[in-house]
């Protein structure tokens, strides 16, 4: 490796090996181009490290543990049930390094280059990637930035000992007997709920009216319901103020209805959003990349910032702050860079919350379907007269889908249950391909399956359906 002012020719450098930054540049490997790609953290991200993945893993670890509980159903008891924390978090690990590890074998195996440092620019041309050993200087003709982003910190609520952002929440020494988490957000109910399940007595304390405002309030009050069927406490409407912690515990004042209030957990977790990594020593100011008063880079449809050959993607841009959503940014960036016409569209961004019931949206709500001018049709079917639905203990749910009244156009749909992050894969692609009720309808689905539910809400939709009593 060359250390001092001599500069290395590649392609393409990719700042940041997350989901956007990997597929970016995996993808223009596939097309050719001589890639680097440099990350200060770890392979993978946040999103495989200490998001997504690990999170996913310990939901996971926490529905084994209730489904045991609630077997009797079946007609199993068992007694004794017991949660061995340090062994779930070997497993959690082991998820996280298999993946992480999976990564650094395609960058390997598409032979790109991989820097574990930081990048400053030099120019629009050049940068300068850097550790505690070397410096060496990159000279490049396009540039991919896919930075991600970081826990908000709030002033009043500083992380550190009891008070805990999402990262140090999926790592804790034990399981708490008590938390508190601020933001009623996806990830303060996927956490939150978690450790729930594992018995902690868990208060989420919302700014607004509901938990997961982003989503139909059908689908969050599913949610709430079976929060609180956990003795899960849900403050909605409340104003976080302080917190004071000791060395064994931490307690929040927060204003409810005119009124100031307290409550005293093991854990504060902190989740009100995420910050996305374009400050620092980077130097984006330094080549006049075009920012918003948020900090995010602005990008064409294209991905392509003020600077022509310098791309942005991921949670660095405007949109939802999503994995899947910069995994698709990434491989547009790279096409685009290979001189393919590709170009971003967003129309089918299908959001997630792997809650309890887990949560799923595509494309347009009800109401901003009319809101578009649509002469909207709408089909609703619950899971609990759904076969499989009921075989697997399932009673709350629903799929719910959007179409245009004239042409039967499917515009968007909802689902609250179980599988519900699967089951949204097929309505998305109803929407991409421009596919009719009549399309869905006509689709066999297999049976029993939960896939049916999608069928039955169609047909509903169409005022045919087969399984329900039509009014």
């Amino acid at each position: 490796m060359v250390v001092g002012d001599a500069s290395l020719d590649i392609d393409t450098l990719v700042i940041g090996a997350g989901p956007g930054g990997y597929v970016a540049a995996i993808r223009a490997a596939q097309l050719g181009q001589n890639v680097l790609v440099v990350d200060k953290a770890y392979v993978g991200g946040v999103c495989l490290n200490v998001g997504c993945i690990p999170s996913k893993a310990l939901i996971s670890a926490s529905h084994q543990y209730e489904s045991i509980g609630h077997a009797s159903q079946f007609g199993i008891t068992a007694s004794d049930v017991k949660v061995e924390w340090s062994k779930v978090q070997e497993f959690k690990n082991g998820v996280v390094k298999k993946l992480t590890g999976g990564v650094a074998s395609l960058l390997k195996a598409n032979k790109i280059e991989y820097f574990s440092g930081e990048v400053m620019f030099i120019n629009e041309n050049e940068a300068r990637v850097f550790n505690d050993q070397e410096a060496p200087r990159y000279r490049f003709k396009n540039c991919i930035i896919a930075t991600g982003s970081r826990p908000i910190e709030l002033k009043a609520f500083p992380y550190g000992g009891r008070i805990v952002s999402s990262t140090e929440a999926l790592s804790l020494p034990e399981i708490p007997k008590s938390l508190i988490v601020i933001g009623g957000g996806y990830i303060g109910v996927e956490l939150g709920q978690m450790y729930a399940r594992f018995g902690t007595k868990v208060t989420i304390i919302e700014g607004s009216d509901t938990i997961l405002p982003g989503f139909d309030k059908d689908m969050s009050s599913l949610v709430a319901k079976k929060l609180k069927g956990s003795q899960a406490e849900i403050v909605t409407g409340a104003q976080a103020k302080s917190a004071e912690q000791t060395d064994n515990d931490v307690t929040v004042t927060y204003t409810v209805g005119g009124e100031d209030k307290q409550v005293t957990a093991d854990y504060l977790l902190v989740t009100v959003g995420r910050r996305p990594n374009t400050d620092g020593e980077l130097g984006l100011d330094l080549i006049n990349i075009k920012m918003t008063d948020r900090g995010l880079i602005e990008v064409d449809e294209q991905c392509r910032t003020n600077v022509p050959h310098i791309f942005a993607i991921g949670d660095i841009i405007d949109g939802p702050a999503l994995a899947h959503k910069a995994m698709y940014e990434g491989r547009v960036a790279a096409e685009v860079i290979a001189g393919q016409p590709s170009k971003i569209d967003y129309k089918c961004i299908p959001l997630v919350v792997f809650s309890d019931p887990e949560c799923s949206s595509v494309g347009y709500s009800e109401k901003e379907a009319k809101d578009k001018g649509h002469n909207v049709k709408v089909g609703k079917f619950p899971f609990n007269i759904n076969g499989r639905a009921l075989s697997l203990g399932v009673k709350e749910g629903f799929v719910k889908v959007i179409a245009d009244a004239d042409n039967g156009l499917v515009l968007g749909a909802q689902i609250a249950g179980i599988e519900a992050s699967n089951m949204i894969a097929e309505l998305g692609l109803a929407i991409e391909m421009g596919a009719t009720l009549e399309d869905i309808a006509l689709t066999i689905h297999a049976h029993p399956t939960l896939g049916e539910i999608v069928l039955d809400a169609v047909e509903m939709a169409l005022g045919h359906p087969i399984h329900a009593i039509s009014k």
